[in-house]
């Protein structure tokens, strides 16, 4: 059973329930009412009867025409409970009286009751003959409740009819309101349902409604494609890094594997080539299997770095890191002047070792591409709660439209990147600069070096 439908039985099944009991309040109220007037107008006819001064028990039907209307009937009881006389309009019918009623008008107090007959209900009042002085006989006024009866009747059949009526049009009232109230709740169920086919996440609810819960609900399913969007996209974008990572390092360790298995065919030549060969190619062997360590290292960081690791954020001194880092970079930089003299003695939020990986793999490239007798600059600067390290080579320079790349994975360009590089140096550096929500950034110019500045905060 759908929500509509529950929701129109419940608001037709409330207002028939209601429907009902106004009904049953009302034709009891106007049963009651209607009985106690016609109680009241037989209880003045008598009393208009008692109080005359013609009042003779015995001959009452002369006096009933002066004092009493034409539709009542009368009739005198004695004490002792026979007739003693009656209007002509009752015939031969005698109006009854219950020995309660015949106990109570002889304790001088009225009676009233309805009585079933033939024609219909009768009601008949009976009270005693005197007020004030010994009781001599009863006086019974009763009138017909057939009018009476038809108008409960008539009453009846229209809150019964009416009540059908309203109750049938408020249920198909209540459909197109209830239809109209979770129309969308449609539109969410199907924008859910094409998102789920067609896997399109900028889809979104068309809601101008006011802001009740069914607008909320709207918003909060807006909001939350926003997020699936931006989820799925981020999944994609993984995805997609994901494989060319796999292609790229397939296609790396490709190259180094196929050179170490040629040279192993050649070491089990028979006859054996000549040692100079021999120890010529171990030499390469060993060349490309730290060639595969280095690579195999460089994977597994970005490995790291897309698997979401935090690094450790704590108060780092920039100026002995750079010392350090300078001096390893003058160990291998044999013939090339590395200056350090400009550093700030300031402190960074960041993880020391991951820091110390980037400035390294930044130093290694401006070594890489510094010509011997060149010179390498690292300086500091600090504004605006940041602190930026660059580092200046006097290389080649890159060219302009090199520079959008540098940091994709495996990219290595004509005069960026050459030689046994994988082109993943520059890529961790990011990652790990990204890592400590820091920014790095390289900039070139033709025959002059480049310039590479890792920013950081300082809070």
């Amino acid at each position: 059973m759908s929500v509509r439908l529950r929701l129109t039985l419940l608001y037709s099944a409330i207002l028939a329930l209601t429907l009902i009991g106004l009904s049953v309040v009302l034709y009891v109220t106007v049963s009651r009412v209607t009985l106690g007037t016609i109680e009241d107008t037989l209880a003045g006819e008598a009393q208009r009867l008692i109080s005359s001064r013609q009042f003779d028990l015995d001959h009452i039907d002369y006096q009933a025409r002066k004092f009493a209307a034409p539709e009542t009937y009368i009739q005198t009881i004695r004490l002792d409970g026979t007739v003693a006389d009656r209007t002509s309009n009752l015939g031969d019918f005698v109006l009854p009286l219950s020995s309660s009623g015949l106990q109570a008008c002889q304790g001088g107090q009225p009676w009233t009751e309805v009585i079933p007959t033939e024609n219909g209900r009768l009601m008949v009042y009976s009270r005693p003959a005197a007020s004030y002085e010994p009781v001599t006989g009863i006086v019974q006024v009763a009138r017909s409740l057939a009018d009476h009866d038809q108008s409960l009747s008539t009453l009846r059949n229209i809150l019964f009819a009416g009540s059908i009526v309203v109750t049938i049009t408020a249920f198909g009232v209540g459909w197109v309101l209830a239809g109209a109230a979770l129309r969308p709740i449609h539109r969410i169920t199907e924008t859910a349902q094409a998102i789920g086919a067609e896997r399109d996440f900028g889809r979104r609810v068309d809601y101008t409604g006011p802001p009740d819960e069914i607008g909320r609900l709207a918003t909060t399913f807006n909001a939350m494609l926003t997020e699936l969007q931006a989820a799925y996209r981020q999944a994609e974008q993984a995805l997609q890094a994901q494989r060319r990572l796999v292609t790229d390092a397939s296609h790396e360790l490709r190259t180094p594997l196929t050179t170490i298995r040629g040279n192993l065919g050649l070491l089990r030549r028979e006859p054996p080539i000549h040692a100079e060969d021999r120890n010529a190619v171990v030499a390469d062997m060993v060349d490309e299997t730290d060639r595969l360590i280095r690579l195999v290292n460089d994977l597994l960081v970005l490995a790291r770095s897309d698997a979401g690791r935090p690094l450790r954020s704590e108060w780092v001194p920039i100026k002995p890191l750079i010392e350090d880092v300078c001096r390893q970079a003058k160990l291998l930089g044999a013939g090339r002047t590395i200056e350090c003299e400009n550093v700030l003695d300031v402190a960074v939020v960041c993880d020391r070792d991951a820091l110390k990986q980037v400035l390294l793999i930044l130093l290694d490239n401006a070594l890489k591409y510094t010509p011997a007798g060149g010179a390498i600059a690292i300086a500091t600067s600090a504004a605006d709660g940041h602190v930026a390290i660059r580092i200046r080579d006097t290389g080649p320079g890159i060219a302009p439209d090199a520079l959008p790349h540098l940091f994709e994975r495996f990219y290595r360009s004509d005069t960026s990147r050459t030689g046994a590089g994988a082109g993943l140096g520059l890529a961790i550096a990011k990652e790990l600069v990204d890592a400590q929500r820091g920014q790095i950034a390289v900039e070139s110019w033709a025959g002059q070096g480049s310039v590479s500045t890792v920013t950081l905060p300082r809070n």
